[in-house]
C-alpha cells in the first residue's frame, strides 16, 4: 500500500474515483473506503474458480442470470451516490447477477444474487468476517465460502429479515445444491 500513502494520507477514505486512477497492474478492493491489496491466487484457487464458473455458466445458459469471475468489479453504493463517490468496490471470485439493470461496462452496481469466495490464507479472515457482513448488509441472497485445501464449504442464506442465519457447512464431496437455483448441483469430483 505504500504507493497509496504517497497519494493521500492514511486517514482519508478512498473512493471508486480514486480506485479508477490506480495502476491496472495491481488489484485492489475498497471496503468502506479502506484499500485492500489482492495477492496472486494459488493454482488450486484458480482451478476451483474455473471449474465452479464452468458449472454455473453451463447451468445458466439461456437463463436471465449471468455469472462473472474475478477480476470483475462489484460496486456497492450506500445510497444513490454517483460511481466516483462509492467507497466500496470488491472483486468476488464468482458473482452471479440476475438483474440486468445492475450490469454495465464497469461491472456490477449493486448486490449480486450469489457470491462465492475461495478462501486463501491471506484473505480468509476478510472473506469470513468483513465481506460476510458487507454482503449481508447489501442483500446478497446466497454467500458461499469454499476452503479448497481442507475440502469444506460454508453457505450463508439471507433470511426474510435481511440477515444471514447460521451457516450451513458441507464437505466438498459428491454434490451440493444451490439454494437460489434448486436445480443446480455443484459437483466436487474435480477435487479428488
Amino acid at each position: 500500500m505504500s504507493f497509496m500513502i504517497n497519494r493521500k494520507s492514511v486517514s482519508e477514505i478512498f473512493t471508486y474515483g480514486d480506485y479508477c486512477q490506480w495502476s491496472d497492474g495491481e488489484r485492489w478492493e475498497l471496503i468502506h473506503g479502506t484499500a485492500y491489496a489482492m495477492t496472486a491466487p494459488s493454482r488450486i484457487h484458480q482451478k476451483v474458480v474455473l471449474e465452479l464458473g464452468r458449472q454455473i455458466s453451463n447451468f445458466l445458459q439461456g437463463k436471465p442470470c449471468e455469472p462473472y469471475i474475478a477480476p470483475f468489479d462489484v460496486r456497492l453504493p450506500q445510497k444513490n451516490e454517483v460511481d466516483e463517490e462509492i467507497n466500496t468496490v470488491v472483486q468476488p471470485d464468482i458473482s452471479v447477477i440476475c438483474d440486468p439493470q445492475k450490469l454495465d461496462d464497469k461491472g456490477c452496481r449493486g448486490a449480486p444474487d450469489w457470491i462465492i469466495e475461495i478462501l486463501s490464507p491471506s484473505t480468509a479472515f476478510k472473506d469470513m468476517d468483513t465481506k460476510r457482513t458487507l454482503y449481508e448488509s447489501h442483500g446478497v441472497r446466497e454467500y458461499w465460502l469454499i476452503h479448497p485445501i481442507e475440502l469444506w464449504g460454508m453457505v450463508y442464506l439471507l433470511n426474510n429479515e435481511g440477515f444471514y442465519g447460521v451457516p450451513h457447512m458441507f464437505q466438498l464431496e459428491n454434490e451440493t445444491k444451490v439454494s437460489i437455483f434448486p436445480e443446480l448441483q455443484i459437483n466436487w469430483q474435480f477435487l479428488s
